[in-house]
C-alpha cells in the first residue's frame, strides 16, 4: 500500500489531470450509449425530425428515410459505446477523440445554440457556446496533444519498450522492472470502469435510466395505446391549438390547495426537471400541442424545446412590473425565450380593472401585437372582461376561469365579492379561501355566449374539487373553445380520453365554435 501511495506521489500530476478529463468525457459518452441501449425500441426519430438550424434538412431526411434512420440509430448507439469505452480506458485515444468530436459536431448542429435572443440563457446552453461545443473542443485538444494520460495505449507502449530494453542487455533488467511498474499504473482505469459500472447498475435498478438529454428521454408508451382518438384542434389567429391545453400550475407548483399547506411542496418534489420533460413529451404524444404557463416557467420551457426539438406552443402569462414602472419587462423576457402566444395574466387584469388602470392592459396588448404575436387576456372575475369589452379592449382570445359551483368547498353566493380571487384568504369557512375561482358562473356563461372571441376555460376542475368528466363537459357545453387543465403524467391519457368523450357527447352547447 505504501509503495502504491509513493508511486502516486511521484506520478506526473499533469498526466493524472489529463487522464481524469479524458475519463470524464469517456464516461459521458459511454453512459449515454448504455442508456439508449437499455431503452426498449429507442430511436432518434423525434430528435432528428424536430431539429433546427442551417442543416435541419439533412437531419429531417435521416428521420424520414427508414433505412437511413435505422442505420443512424445503430451507428449512434455503437459510436457512443465504443468512443466512450476507448476514451475511458485510453485505448486508441486519438482515433476515439476524432470520432467523438465528429459525433458531437453532429449533435451541435442538430440544435445549434444560436438563432434565439443573445440574452436567452438556460443552464448549460448559452449563445453559441454550450456543453457540446466545449466537450468537442476538449476532444480536439486531445487529438492534437501528444500526451494522452494514463491508459491501455501507454501500457502497451511501455511493455513493448521494457521488453526491448531487457533483450538489449542485462543492465536493462532494472529499467524493465521500472517500466513494468509504470505500465501497471495505466491499468488503473479498468477497476475504475468496473466500480462506476457497478454504481451505475445499482442506480439504474433503483431509478431507471436517468440520462437527461432530449435524444435519450423516451416514453413508456403502454398507456398511449389506450388513447381513444386524436384530439381535435381549433384556431386562434395563426395557431392551431388542441382543444385540451396543458396547464402550468402543476409544473410551477401553484396548487391552490386551500388549507393543505404541504401540497405545493409535494408538487415540486414530484415534478423534477426530468419528470416535467417526461410529462411534456407524453402530453405531446397524446395530442396536446400547447401549454399555458406562468412567467417563471418560460426559461424551463425554452430549455425543453431546445433539448428535445419540441414544437409545443407555449402560451405565457405576463404581468406588468408596477414597482419599477416597466410594464413590458415580462413581455420582453417571454419574447426572448421564444414563447408563441402571450397573455395578460388573470390576476393582473382583475387588479388593473379594479384600480381603474386599464390603459396598462391596452399598452401590453399593443406591445404583444406589435411583435406579431397573438395577444390574450386572462381574468378570474367576469367583471374585468365585461368592463374591458365595454371600453373596446378586445384581445385575440379570452382566458377565463370556468367551472360551476356545485361542490362542497364553494362558499355561499351571497358572500362572494368581485376581485377576491387570489386576494386575502379568509379564515371564515363561508368566505373565500383559495377555494373558488369562477365566482359567478351564470354571469360568466352569459358573457361567453355573447362574445365573438375564442375562449379558453381554465380552472375547469376548480383546482381538483370537480371530477374531470363533470368539469370538462360543463366547460365545453357552456361555451369554452378550449380547456386548460393541469395534469400529472399519470393523468394525461385519461384526461385526453375524457376530453374526447366530452366533445363527442355535447348536448347543450348553444355557442358556436369561435376557434
Amino acid at each position: 500500500m505504501g509503495t502504491f501511495i509513493q508511486s502516486i506521489r511521484q506520478a506526473d500530476w499533469k498526466k493524472i489531470l489529463l487522464t481524469l478529463v479524458r475519463m470524464a468525457i469517456g464516461w459521458h459518452f459511454l453512459y449515454e450509449g448504455i442508456a439508449k441501449l437499455l431503452i426498449p425500441k429507442w430511436t432518434s426519430f423525434s430528435y432528428l425530425s424536430n431539429s433546427s438550424g442551417p442543416f435541419s434538412g439533412l437531419y429531417h431526411w435521416m428521420a424520414s428515410t427508414p433505412a437511413v434512420l435505422k442505420t443512424v440509430d445503430i451507428l449512434n448507439v455503437s459510436g457512443l459505446l465504443l468512443i466512450g469505452a476507448a476514451l475511458f480506458l485510453g485505448l486508441f485515444s486519438r482515433i476515439a477523440a476524432v470520432c467523438g468530436a465528429l459525433l458531437l459536431t453532429m449533435y451541435y448542429f442538430a440544435y445549434p445554440p444560436f438563432g434565439d435572443s443573445l440574452f436567452s440563457v438556460s443552464e448549460g446552453h448559452l449563445f453559441i457556446i454550450d456543453k457540446i461545443f466545449i466537450e468537442a473542443l476538449v476532444l480536439l485538444f486531445f487529438v492534437l496533444l501528444k500526451e494522452k494520460g494514463y491508459g491501455i495505449d501507454l501500457f502497451a507502449e511501455l511493455i513493448k519498450k521494457s521488453r526491448k530494453a531487457d533483450q538489449a542487455s542485462p543492465a536493462g533488467k532494472a529499467e524493465y522492472s521500472d517500466s513494468r511498474r509504470e505500465a501497471l499504473k495505466n491499468l488503473a482505469t479498468l477497476p475504475f470502469l468496473g466500480l462506476m459500472g457497478i454504481w451505475a447498475g445499482e442506480n439504474h435498478k433503483r431509478y431507471g435510466v436517468d440520462v437527461l438529454s432530449g435524444a435519450t428521454i423516451q416514453l413508456n408508451r403502454a398507456s398511449l395505446g389506450e388513447l381513444k382518438g386524436v384530439l381535435p384542434k381549433g384556431k386562434v389567429k395563426d395557431h392551431e391549438i388542441s382543444r385540451l391545453i396543458l396547464g402550468g400550475n402543476l409544473i410551477g407548483g401553484w396548487a391552490h390547495s386551500r388549507d393543505l399547506l404541504y401540497v405545493p411542496s409535494l408538487f415540486k418534489a414530484y415534478n423534477t426537471e426530468k419528470k416535467i420533460y417526461e410529462t411534456l413529451m407524453l402530453a405531446e404524444e397524446a395530442g396536446i400541442n400547447a401549454i399555458n404557463i406562468g412567467f417563471p416557467t418560460h426559461v424551463l420551457m425554452a430549455k425543453y424545446k431546445r433539448m428535445t426539438g419540441s414544437k409545443i406552443k407555449v402560451i405565457c402569462q405576463v404581468a406588468p412590473n408596477m414597482k419599477t414602472g416597466d410594464i413590458y419587462e415580462q413581455i420582453n423576457g417571454a419574447l426572448d425565450s421564444g414563447c408563441d402566444i402571450l397573455q395578460v395574466q388573470g390576476n393582473w387584469c382583475d387588479w388593473l380593472v379594479r384600480d381603474k388602470n386599464t390603459e396598462v392592459i391596452v399598452k401590453m396588448l399593443d406591445r404583444i401585437r406589435s411583435n406579431n404575436l397573438t395577444a390574450g387576456l386572462g381574468a378570474h372575475t367576469i367583471d374585468s372582461l365585461i368592463y374591458c369589452e365595454e371600453q373596446g379592449i378586445i384581445p385575440d382570445y379570452y382566458m377565463k376561469t370556468l367551472h360551476h359551483d356545485n361542490y362542497w368547498s364553494a362558499h355561499p353566493k351571497e358572500n362572494r365579492v368581485p376581485f377576491e380571487v387570489d386576494g386575502d384568504k379568509s379564515k371564515d369557512h363561508n368566505k373565500f379561501h383559495d377555494n373558488l375561482f369562477c365566482l359567478f358562473p351564470e354571469r360568466t356563461v352569459e358573457f361567453i355566449n355573447k362574445t365573438k372571441v375564442p375562449v379558453m376555460g381554465f380552472k375547469v376542475l376548480a383546482a381538483g374539487a370537480i371530477e374531470p368528466k363533470d368539469g370538462f363537459k360543463w366547460a365545453f357545453e357552456n361555451g369554452a373553445d378550449f380547456i386548460c387543465v393541469g395534469m400529472f403524467d399519470f393523468q394525461v391519457v385519461n384526461d385526453v380520453n375524457i376530453c374526447l368523450d366530452s366533445l363527442k357527447n355535447l348536448q347543450n352547447r348553444k355557442r358556436e365554435w369561435y376557434a
